[in-house]
């Protein structure tokens, strides 16, 4: 028989898809702005954070939310070649296939959707932008003047923020959304809601406060170190489970099992 662990750790899979998301108060906060951002004239719109604060999983619930209902797409991974980028941008638009050995013309690009200004406007939602190159984000910048087309891009937080400093932005980006970290109380509610979700209203219970303070203080409320986290406990869980079930308590989350998760990640040393 599977152990119940089992399910539980596949929870934690670190995931974008729309099942894993999970709604708590800053995320709806963070997506009314970004959803009423698309109304606005606005040429982009800045979703930024550290990794594993949920700028994608953002992206991802905007696309499946607003898809059937406005001309909208979604770049889940960099597309780093600039020639193939455009080429992206360009199907997306004409819905047309573009041949891989064809020209692609980006002053063509250009004049075409300045001739779609006031007939439509095309949403593209840009993940990891920060791993694109200048010249590509100077290409970005220029297709987001002509109006018809509107760019809703995430980054990382870094030191410098080098990108967003730059002028050129400032003066185009109308609408900043910064993703932070969870703090404890959103933290417990992204644990338990995503266990409930699943059915393991049981296992759910038996986590107390000073167990959720004890993940917070490893995690530091980083969604992605959390999902990890929960995967690397429930995983032992399992193997007691399966092996020695007599060591697991009916009644209470091991606190044994927390700490031997935080040595095998390196959150603590023994």
């Amino acid at each position: 028989m599977s152990s119940q662990y089992r399910a539980l750790k596949d929870i934690f899979i670190d995931s974008v898809e729309r099942d894993a998301y999970v709604d708590l108060e800053s995320a709806s906060y963070n997506y009314k702005i970004l959803e009423s951002g698309l109304e606005k004239p606005l040429k982009m719109l800045l979703v930024f954070g550290k990794p594993g604060t949920g700028k994608s999983m953002l992206l991802n619930k905007l696309y499946h939310n607003l898809k059937e209902s406005r001309e909208i797409h979604y770049f889940e991974a960099p597309i780093l070649s600039e020639k193939e980028f455009l080429r992206r941008i360009i199907e997306s638009i004409s819905a047309q296939q573009i041949p891989h050995n064809m020209k692609v013309n980006f002053d063509g690009l250009l004049k075409y959707c300045q001739k779609l200004k006031g007939h439509r406007e095309i949403v593209f939602l840009l993940d990891e932008c920060q791993l694109y190159s200048e010249s590509l984000m100077e290409k970005i910048r220029l297709l987001s003047d002509t109006r018809a087309v509107k760019f809703v891009i995430t980054l990382h937080k870094t030191d410098n923020e080098e990108i967003i400093a730059k002028e050129h932005f400032k003066t185009r980006i109308w609408e900043v959304i910064e993703m932070t970290n969870a703090n404890e109380y959103d933290l417990e509610l992204y644990i338990t809601k995503k266990m409930i979700k699943k059915g393991f209203m049981e296992v759910a219970n038996k986590l107390r406060k000073k167990d959720f303070k004890y993940i917070h203080a490893h995690t530091l409320g980083n969604f992605r170190e959390t999902n990890k986290y929960l995967y690397t406990i429930f995983d032992i869980y399992e193997y007691y489970d399966e092996l020695e079930p007599h060591k697991l308590s009916t009644k209470k989350f091991s606190k044994k099992i927390l700490e031997m998760a935080a040595l095998r990640l390196g959150y603590i040393h023994g």
